[in-house]
């Protein structure tokens, strides 16, 4: 899932990207506009506003010393890059000798361990790491009580999450000053940060978890994408 979040004189724009289900979106086209003037103080408008990629995926929590009232329970959870370059690490290892693990599997996957540390301020998750292969649980019954209580990926991104061109173009240009507010404007999201989810996680806490889907997938997802600049520097170049 792409999305966008952003202050302008007229307030937040917090919304979902259109570009997540290919389509053009009113802050792209507005981004690659002031990204082709060629003026450095446009771009840095452009990094401000670049869009943000997050991840899906159901997991089951094994153990949650926080919340223990957590433990046994399927939750979709939203996660950023770091997270997810684990996962692929993990299902793609660099070097020979390490097994590939695929962390979804009930019985040939691995738990994860979440570990989340403030460093310098700000969430970090380096320090979380898969445990050794084995199955979810022993007993097929709960697997598959357990895989009926997951959460539909696809709605994630489906249309109903999206709001039109046209009203997201409106309220951008109200953000950005260019035009009166017709009505008072409440977003549906809160701001998120630079950290990867559960931010009101204290410093250094574990949670076991068990990933039980893949991520959801994204039509528009590419390596080099990912990096705002290079995105804007291609569609300059187009």
């Amino acid at each position: 899932m792409y999305t966008h979040a952003f202050q302008g004189p007229g307030g937040w724009y917090i919304e979902n990207s259109l570009t997540t289900n290919g389509q053009k979106d009113p802050v792209s086209d507005y981004n690659r506009e002031l990204w082709n003037s060629g003026n450095e103080s446009d771009k840095d408008v452009v990094r401000k506003q670049k869009r943000k990629l997050s991840y899906y995926s159901n997991i089951y929590v094994v153990k949650d010393p926080t919340n223990p009232s957590n433990e046994g329970k399927v939750f979709l959870f939203k996660y950023g890059k770091k997270i997810f370059d684990k996962i692929m690490e993990a299902m793609q290892p660099e070097f020979e000798d390490e097994s590939p693990i695929n962390p979804f599997d009930f019985w040939q996957g691995a738990n994860f361990k979440l570990k989340i540390v403030k460093k310098d301020g700000f969430w970090n998750y380096d320090k979380s790491e898969f445990d050794s292969v084995a199955p979810l649980l022993d007993d097929d019954d709960a697997l598959e009580a357990i895989w009926k209580k997951e959460y539909s990926l696809a709605a994630v991104t489906a249309a109903d999450q999206f709001k039109s061109y046209e009203d997201l173009e409106r309220r951008l240009k109200y953000v950005l000053g260019k035009k009166p507010a017709q009505q008072r404007y409440i977003p549906d999201e809160e701001l998120e940060d630079e950290s990867e989810g559960l931010n009101s996680r204290s410093v250094a806490e574990e949670t076991v978890t068990r990933a039980v889907s893949t991520p959801t997938p994204s039509t528009t997802v590419d390596k080099d994408e990912d990096d705002a600049l290079s995105y804007f520097q291609k569609l300059a170049e187009s």
